[in-house]
Formats: structure tokens, C-alpha cells, sequence
């Protein structure tokens, strides 16, 4: 067993997780489970709890490089978190977001950063925006390249939305929606998110589809579901959106561990005798009770 696998009733299966394995939890009724992370430390968290899909996602850019949207982080950047993760997982299927402007210029452009991202470690790409995208999605997968598609509320379309609003409320908006579903299936991309939608809309995509949902603000009859792993943990700063449930409140325990530690180091009750290599005064090897 890798040294990163965890207790074995942890997981729903030790098998590597692959597209058509995700279809196949789809037709089974078994849920996916799914996570963002950007390093291999979290990866490996991730690995070791059995998470099936492992997105990582442009929102690198806001929760862990201080941009204030998803636009800014570039290739690079991206190319680097996917390599980094990586090497911290290995049965979770690995899903690389293509950045903005890596996938709208032409498709031959997206060919080539979708290429790298492959070679970088990922198994797949994850692509926003709907019908319009059902030509590039088909040309990614006529290469070899499986593709994850993105509609509802797409991050990297903020300035067109004006914000970050719940999609498709209004019928017409609905139907846009559904249709753009079925577009993607039928061009090829292997699963769906769905991204702040209500969630009878995003029940009706589900039912409709043969290629596992994972919703994020979608509710709860999407085939699998996907957080923020900081948001998860309570890592992040500032309003939490709705669809975010909090399983651990790591940021005040982590804070809370620095203080002392920063206390300690002040008035020399770190490092103490057992710390330390050789003998150190005796006024610095015992805190007071």
C-alpha cells in the first residue's frame, strides 16, 4: 500500500479513479466526491481521505496567491500547483483548470496549453461556458485530452455576469443552461460541474445527462459535490458564501498555535533542553505552570 493511502474503510475502493469509472459511480448511484487543492501537502490530505477527484482549480488565485478574482493567475502558476499536487496523490483523478486565456484565443492555443498541463501531471482539463465551448471540448477529446466542462455561475465570467450571481433563475436562462449541458455531453467532456444554480434546475441537468454532475452550490441531487479545500477547513478570510459548510475551523486553531509559539520564543521557553542539541542554561529549559 502507498504510503499515502489511509484506513482501507476510508475509501469506497483502492482502484485508481478514471472518467469511466466516474460514469460508472453515475449509473450506480454512488456520489463523487471531489476537493480542490494546490500543493502536495493538501493533495496528500486529500489522497489519504479517500477523495475521488481532485480539481486543481484557478481559484488558486484568490484563495492562496492574494489576486482578488480567478483572472489573473497565469499558466505558469497553474502548471506549477498541478505538479505539486501530483506528487502528493495518485489514486484521486487529477483535473487541471485551464486559466483565463489559455483556452480563448483559438483552439489551437488551448490545444497546447491543455497538452502541458497533461504532461505537467493532470489527467484532465476543466474548461468554463457552455454550448460555445462544445467545439473546443470535441477537438481537447478527438486528441486524447478528457475534458471537464463548467456552466451555471463561471468565475472567469464575472465581469459579464456583473458578479457573482446565482444562473439561471429566469426560464430562458434554465433552458440556456440545459441546452448547453446537453451540447458539452454530446461533444464529449466526461462530467459536468454545475456551478450556483437552483437546485431543481440542477436536478433537471442531472436527470438529463449520462455524464456525472458535480455541483458547488447546486444542491444536492447533482451526482457528486466539490468545495474550496480552504473553505472547508475554515482557512479563508471574509463572507463565506452559502453553499459552504465549514467542517473544521483550522484558521483560530492555527492562529492560536503561532501566538503561542511566538510567546514561547520571546521569553525563551523555545527551544527547550530536549529541543535542543547540548546543554542550554537552565532558565530557558522550563516554562513556567
Amino acid at each position: 500500500m502507498s504510503h499515502l493511502a489511509g484506513p482501507e474503510n476510508n475509501h469506497p475502493g483502492k482502484d485508481k479513479v478514471t472518467t469511466t469509472g466516474l460514469k460508472t459511480r453515475k449509473l450506480a448511484g454512488e456520489k463523487i466526491t471531489a476537493l480542490t487543492a494546490f500543493d502536495c501537502l493538501g493533495a496528500s490530505i486529500l489522497e489519504e481521505a479517500g477523495v475521488d477527484l481532485i480539481l486543481v482549480g484557478d481559484s488558486l488565485a484568490n484563495t492562496s496567491l492574494g489576486y482578488e478574482t480567478t483572472l489573473p493567475v497565469s499558466m505558469e502558476e497553474m502548471l506549477s500547483a498541478v505538479r505539486a499536487v501530483k506528487r502528493g496523490s495518485s489514486r484521486a483523478m487529477l483535473v487541471a483548470d485551464m486559466p483565463f486565456g489559455s483556452y480563448q484565443a483559438s483552439i489551437e492555443d488551448a490545444l497546447a496549453n491543455a497538452v502541458a498541463f497533461l504532461k505537467a501531471g493532470a489527467e484532465a482539463v476543466k474548461i468554463e461556458r457552455g454550448a460555445s465551448r462544445a467545439p473546443l471540448a470535441a477537438e481537447l477529446d478527438a486528441n486524447g485530452i478528457p475534458v471537464m466542462g463548467h456552466i451555471g455561475l463561471t468565475p472567469q465570467s464575472v465581469h459579464v455576469m456583473g458578479g457573482y450571481k446565482v444562473q439561471g433563475k429566469e426560464p430562458e436562462d434554465a433552458r440556456r443552461l440545459l441546452d448547453d449541458a446537453l451540447a458539452l455531453e454530446e461533444a464529449g467532456v466526461f462530467s459536468l460541474v454545475l456551478e450556483g444554480m437552483p437546485a431543481a434546475l440542477a436536478a433537471r441537468i442531472t436527470g438529463a445527462l449520462e455524464i456525472p454532475t458535480i455541483g458547488i452550490g447546486a444542491g444536492s441531487d447533482c451526482d457528486g459535490q466539490i468545495l474550496v479545500f480552504s473553505d472547508l477547513l475554515g482557512l479563508s478570510v471574509g463572507k463565506k458564501p452559502k453553499f459552504v459548510r465549514q467542517y473544521a475551523q483550522l484558521r483560530s486553531i492555527a492562529l492560536e498555535a503561532i501566538e503561542s509559539y511566538c510567546r514561547d520564543v520571546r521569553e525563551g521557553y523555545f527551544p527547550s533542553a530536549s529541543e535542543t542539541y547540548g546543554n542550554i542554561p537552565e532558565k530557558h529549559t522550563e516554562k513556567p505552570a
